[in-house]
C-alpha cells in the first residue's frame, strides 16, 4: 500500500483543523498527530473525538508526537527524567487512551510512532540489520541530525530504544519488568483473582508489571479462549489503584524458532483498561509471555512468539533483564480532521 503522509504542522492550525496520520501494529490502531512545537493542547475531549469510531477516525488510543524539551518546559516532570535518562530522547510518544484518559505507554504504539517518525523524516533506521544500527540518524526539533545507533523515545514508562529487523519488524527494548508481589507470587503463581462474565467464580492471576499493570490469567484450551465474552470489563480482585490490562492466554508448547533455538509459544486475548478487547497489546504479549515463563519455572524458554487476533509478535527476555518486544507496523492513510 502507498503510504500518504502529509507534512505535519509546526503548530497547530488556527482554523482548529490538525494533519492526522492512521496507523496499526498487528491491528492495534491509533491516530498519530504531529505536534513539532508542542503547543497542541490534546484534551480528553479530543482525544474521545478523534478515537471514535463512528464520528471521528477511530482508534485504540491517540499518540502525540511532540518534543521532549516542550513537555519539559510545560512542566511535565517526566519529560525532564527522560531526557536525564538519555539526552538522545528528543521526541516524545505522548499516548492516550480511546477514553481520554493518560497511559504510561503502549508497545505496539512504541512501534507504529516509530513508522510515523520515520514517514516525518524525523528518523533513520536501515532496515536489514538483525542487530542494533550503526550510524542511525534522528532530526533534532531544530532540523540537526543526530547520530544514533537505535532510535530513543520518551514515554511515560522511561526511555525506549526502537531497531530495525531484517523483515522490517521493529524491535522495541521495553525496559525492565516485574512482578509487582515478587517471590511470593512467583512461588504461588498467583497474587490475584479475576472474573470475566460468563465465569461461575473469578480464577487465579498473576500480576506482571512493564511500566504500565497487566493482569494474567490462563485457560486451558483455545475453545474457551474463543467463546470468552470479554465485552465487559474482567472484575479483578485486589482492585488496582490505576486499574489494570487483563491478558487471557494459552500456552500452546515449545517449538524451534528461526535461530534454531526453544521458543515458547502462547495465544492471548486482550482487555485494555480504558479502550475494551484490542485485537493486540504489545505490553500485554510481553506481560502473558512473562507470566506463563514464570508458570513454567526453570528451563522455560527466552524468546516466546505471541499469537493474538491481529496477528503476531515476538517477546524475548534480554540479558540484561530487559524484555524485548518485536513486530511490524504500518501506516495506513492521512488526512486533516476539524476538532
Amino acid at each position: 500500500m502507498t503510504q500518504t503522509v502529509p507534512e505535519a504542522p509546526a503548530a497547530p492550525p488556527a482554523t482548529g483543523r490538525v494533519r492526522f496520520t492512521k496507523g496499526h501494529g498487528t491491528r492495534n490502531d491509533f491516530v498519530l498527530v504531529a505536534d513539532l512545537a508542542g503547543e497542541l493542547d490534546l484534551t480528553p475531549e479530543m482525544v474521545r473525538r478523534l478515537a471514535d469510531r463512528r464520528g471521528g477516525i477511530g482508534g485504540d488510543g491517540v499518540i502525540r508526537l511532540v518534543p521532549t524539551a516542550a513537555l519539559a518546559r510545560a512542566g511535565e516532570t517526566v519529560a525532564d527524567e527522560v531526557l536525564a535518562q538519555d539526552p538522545a530522547a528528543i521526541w516524545f510518544m505522548d499516548y492516550r487512551n480511546a477514553d481520554g484518559s493518560v497511559a504510561e505507554m503502549c508497545g505496539n504504539g512504541v512501534r507504529v510512532f516509530t513508522a510515523f517518525a520515520e514517514s516525518l523524516g524525523l528518523v533513520t533506521l536501515a532496515p536489514g540489520t538483525a542487530s542494533p544500527v550503526p550510524g542511525a540518524a534522528q532530526a533534532a526539533p531544530g532540523g540537526r541530525t543526530t547520530p544514533s545507533d537505535t532510535f530513543a523515545l520518551g514515554t511515560r514508562a522511561g526511555v525506549k530504544r526502537v531497531r530495525r529487523e531484517p523483515d522490517g519488524w521493529y524491535a522495541v527494548d521495553m525496559g525492565p519488568w516485574s512482578l509487582p508481589f515478587g517471590d511470593e507470587a512467583r512461588a504461588q503463581g498467583f497474587d490475584a483473582a479475576v472474573h470475566v462474565a460468563g465465569w461461575e467464580a473469578p480464577r487465579p492471576a498473576l500480576s506482571v508489571d512493564l511500566g504500565n499493570p497487566h493482569t494474567v490469567v490462563a485457560l486451558a484450551g483455545t475453545e474457551e479462549l474463543d467463546a470468552l465474552d470479554l465485552g465487559h470489563a474482567p472484575e479483578v480482585a485486589p482492585v488496582p489503584p490505576n486499574g489494570t490490562n487483563v491478558e487471557l492466554v494459552v500456552p500452546l508448547g515449545e517449538e524451534l524458532g528461526p535461530d534454531g533455538e526453544p521458543a515458547g509459544r502462547v495465544r492471548m486475548r486482550v482487555h485494555e483498561r480504558g479502550v475494551g478487547e484490542t485485537p493486540s497489546c504489545g505490553t500485554g504479549a510481553c506481560a502473558a509471555a512473562l507470566a506463563v515463563r514464570t508458570w513454567q519455572g526453570e528451563g522455560a524458554p527466552d524468546t516466546w512468539f505471541v499469537e493474538v487476533p491481529g496477528g503476531e509478535v515476538r517477546v524475548r527476555l534480554l540479558p540484561d533483564g530487559h524484555v524485548e518486544l518485536a513486530g511490524p507496523a504500518e501506516l495506513v492513510y492521512s488526512g486533516e480532521v476539524a476538532l
